[in-house]
């Protein structure tokens, strides 16, 4: 082994032991190239740096989508998102999509058909949240209800409120599709209030807006729980084709 041979392989175990294996990974792969000496000294430490830099981010990236728990992690918007039949309102979702929403702190409700792309789209705009290293979290308002209920009966509704308060984003997916009694009423103001001013709050729901104040069981949070949930909040209306209709069909 020569003196330039015996350099690489001492770097590459030191870069190892710092756990900085993907920066040793191409440096061992720069030490076997006989071309190497072709590039640039520049070049060459780019590539070592930047591919570090891709592993940490992709890792990070990881983390949070893991934390999101989304129902459709890999969702992205593209070119069936222009298609006339869905009536979507392309350039909002195009904004949406900058998160900016997010960092004022306000509101979306995704309402619609069943089975035009609400959840799909509210998980697309959740990925480029995610992207943006913001903490999101994708529950179904029955799981959310029973999470919250089981939490009350093991004395940590408070922490799980906390936790929820956290996060950039709460979505919350099938709003609607039960009955809020006077407990389930109060666990939802209790939410919604802890992420006032907060956090942004995605409700995604088959039911018009219109009708939703008629699903609580009680009034006084009826009001309170939409106060903080319309107020100054961005809307988006999925009413076109039936995309899983249309996809089994082509």
């Amino acid at each position: 082994m020569n003196k330039k041979e015996n350099t690489y392989t001492e770097l590459d175990e030191k870069l190892r032991k710092m756990r900085l294996s993907s920066m040793a990974d191409v440096l061992e792969k720069q030490g076997e190239d006989p071309n190497r000496d072709l590039r640039t000294f520049d070049e060459r430490i780019e590539e070592i740096i930047n591919a570090e830099w891709i592993t940490r981010h992709n890792k990070k990236l990881n983390r949070f989508l893991s934390k999101a728990d989304l129902r459709y992690p890999s969702a992205t918007f593209d070119e069936a998102l222009e298609d006339p039949e869905r009536q979507l309102d392309v350039e909002a979702i195009n904004r949406l999509a900058t998160c900016e929403w997010i960092d004022q702190r306000k509101n979306l409700l995704i309402t619609g058909k069943s089975s035009t792309g609400k959840s799909y789209a509210g998980n697309a705009l959740a990925v480029c949240a995610v992207q943006r290293f913001m903490p999101v979290r994708y529950v179904k308002a029955s799981y959310l209800m029973n999470e919250l209920e089981k939490a009350q009966i093991q004395n940590k509704f408070l922490e799980y409120i906390n936790a929820l308060s956290s996060l950039a984003l709460l979505i919350i997916d099938d709003f609607g599709l039960m009955e809020l009694d006077p407990d389930k009423c109060r666990y939802l103001f209790e939410v919604l209030d802890a992420r006032d001013g907060r956090g942004s709050v995605m409700i995604i729901s088959q039911l018009p807006v219109s009708s939703w104040h008629s699903m609580f069981k009680d009034n006084t949070y009826a009001d309170a729980c939409m106060e903080r949930l319309i107020r100054g909040a961005y809307r988006l209306e999925f009413n076109g084709k039936n995309m899983r209709k249309a996809k089994e069909e082509s």
